[in-house]
């Protein structure tokens, strides 16, 4: 081992290098100075976001993309706490993110200094692990153990807190660590017998359901769960997460199910005998009334994290471990599949329930929009969402063939996610076709981020579907408050004006002809476009399970 003094924030930006890391997504302010310093002099590149929020989704949004862990960093106070949403956001999605906080000295803490806040402890809900750095000799130890917490077992987001005399005061550097986290280690591989006991289950089954979730794309599963389904002929849905994880132009592909999903896949719940969960967490949008969810099914369950296994449902067989390893182990085992009986009714529903949707050639469908973002893009591109009606139109609509291609908040739900996540999704792909696919209402949350793609000549696509209301709320109050329209409907600012005062493009697009060429126009610009969509103002999100209710108790 060989040691050099370095300043504290010298350390840091070493340590990162030394883990890969080639951007950060960031804002300055007074306790990160000597962090932002280093970075003067650093090969890192540093994208300066409009906010804090923005920055913790830009790397969120890169870490989904790649694979690799995103970065982000802010000062202390109310910049630390910019960042706890986008780091909650992370943490319900088990993405991988490392946010790095400037903290005032040791010294000032603890007596509500100026802009000091407890983030550690603010925190501590909603991140795998955090660090307070308060012994310098630390730092690079705690570098390298937060990015192996982030990135490892079940990837989430973990902090690191640095006081501004440690970033700032020269300590050893050594540059050859070894890890050691006696009380951290995920399993990986599958429990043979728990392996066979499901193996056994399955070649008993008649009416075999598998049901994925984003598990199946953070650990690179795709493959293998192809293999599953077409070595039992077994149909496939997914979550909202897990979207990409399997082909949506496979035959064996029911969709999404739940609130929002197919009505093929919800009554495939409902019917099957055997439902093999892969990287799912049966959360309460997918499940609906937990008493009716697949009542006559077997569960197989396999997860990485111990904690989600029987959490919200009964659990038959569970199978703690890494997915793509546990299903390379099941299907060393298993035999074909038949259920001919099952795929033909399957199939019977397919024909019975298709999921459409009524064009009439006069105000603009949000559902045709997606369509012809998909037609245009060949599947390709990687798609980015706010959250709302159009969030999950563009799960229903938009036919997401590889993993990592759909970039969308899911379990926190976060409007103002998306175009700040397609900064970071194009920052990590360059060269590829990105879209942010928006409402108005969400698009506002974030929309300073704008100017950060246009400072970086980020050729992101946002295309707003707007209707002049907060669109699920008003469909929530037309469908359960009787139409109570109270505080939902919004006076927009004219986003192609604003679009152009941010130096992007802006488009506005009312009928239908005009649509393709526009996003033609789009695609093949050289900076950021925002499209501004005016659709139909009442277009509701059909189907919709309604809450507490069962999955084959759908509406529309």
């Amino acid at each position: 081992m060989s040691a050099v003094k370095l300043s504290g924030a010298e350390i840091l930006l070493k340590s990162l290098e030394a883990e890969g890391v080639d951007t950060i997504f960031g804002y300055p302010g007074g306790q990160a100075l000597p962090i932002y310093d280093a970075l003067y002099d650093s090969g890192i590149r540093h994208i300066l976001a409009r906010h804090e929020q923005g920055a913790a989704h830009a790397a969120d949004g890169y870490a989904r993309a790649t694979g690799r862990p995103g970065v982000c960093l802010a000062t202390s106070g109310p910049g630390a706490t910019n960042l706890v949403t986008g780091i909650a956001n992370a943490y319900m999605d088990s993405v991988p993110l490392v946010a790095i906080t400037g903290q005032v000295s040791r010294s000032l803490l603890g007596r509500d200094s100026f802009q000091e806040a407890d983030i550690t402890g603010i925190t501590m809900p909603i991140v795998k692990h955090n660090y307070l750095v308060k012994n310098p000799d630390e730092l690079a130890q705690i570098v390298k153990e937060a990015f192996h917490i982030a990135t490892t077992g079940r990837p989430g987001p973990v902090l690191i807190d640095m006081p501004k005399d440690v970033s700032s005061g020269k300590i050893d550097y050594i540059s050859s660590l070894e890890m050691n986290l006696p009380g951290y280690k995920p399993v990986l591989d599958g429990d043979q017998s728990q392996v066979m006991e499901a193996a056994r289950a399955i070649a008993k089954s008649e009416r075999p359901l598998i049901y994925a979730g984003g598990g199946v794309v953070i650990s690179g599963a795709h493959e293998e769960l192809i293999r599953l389904a077409e070595l039992l002929m077994a149909p496939v849905t997914c979550t909202l997460m897990g979207l990409g994880g399997f082909p949506g132009s496979h035959p064996l592909f029911l969709g999404m199910l739940g609130m929002h999903g197919t009505k093929y896949a919800n009554f495939a719940v409902c019917e099957c005998d055997l439902l093999i969960a892969v990287g799912a967490r049966f959360d309460d949008r997918v499940t609906g009334k937990l008493e009716t969810f697949a009542p006559e099914a077997r569960v197989i369950h396999i997860d990485i994290d111990p904690a989600e296994i029987g959490k919200n449902v009964r659990v038959d067989i569970p199978i703690v471990g890494d997915v793509k390893r546990v299903l390379s182990q099941l299907l060393e085992v298993l035999q074909p599949g038949l259920g001919e009986a099952w795929r033909e009714k399957i199939q019977a529903w397919k024909k019975e329930y298709p999921l459409e949707y009524q064009d009439n050639g006069g105000s603009l469908k949000p559902q045709s929009i997606i369509r012809e973002i998909y037609n245009l893009t060949e599947g390709k591109a990687r798609i980015a969402t706010e959250v709302g009606q159009h969030q999950m139109w563009t799960a229903q609509y938009y036919t997401f063939t590889k993993p990592r291609s759909f970039i969308t908040s899911g379990g926190l739900g976060t409007m103002g996610y998306g175009l700040p996540a397609a900064i970071g999704v194009q920052v990590g792909c360059p060269g590829e076709t990105v879209f942010n696919i928006a409402g108005d209402g969400s698009i506002q949350m974030n929309i300073q981020e704008l100017c950060t793609a246009v400072n970086y000549e980020l050729p992101i696509n946002v295309a707003i579907l707007d209707n002049g209301y907060l669109g699920m709320v008003r469909q929530w109050q037309d469908m359960f408050y009787n139409r109570r329209y109270s505080h939902s409907e919004l006076l927009n600012p004219d986003f192609v004006k604003l679009a152009e005062a941010y130096g992007a493009e802006g488009i506005r697009v009312t009928r239908k002809a005009e649509v393709a060429p526009a996003l033609e126009q789009a695609i093949q610009s050289n900076k950021p476009v925002m499209l501004d969509f005016i659709i139909d103002r009442e277009d509701n999100v059909l189907p919709i399970v309604p809450p507490g209710e069962s999955l084959n108790k759908m509406l529309g």
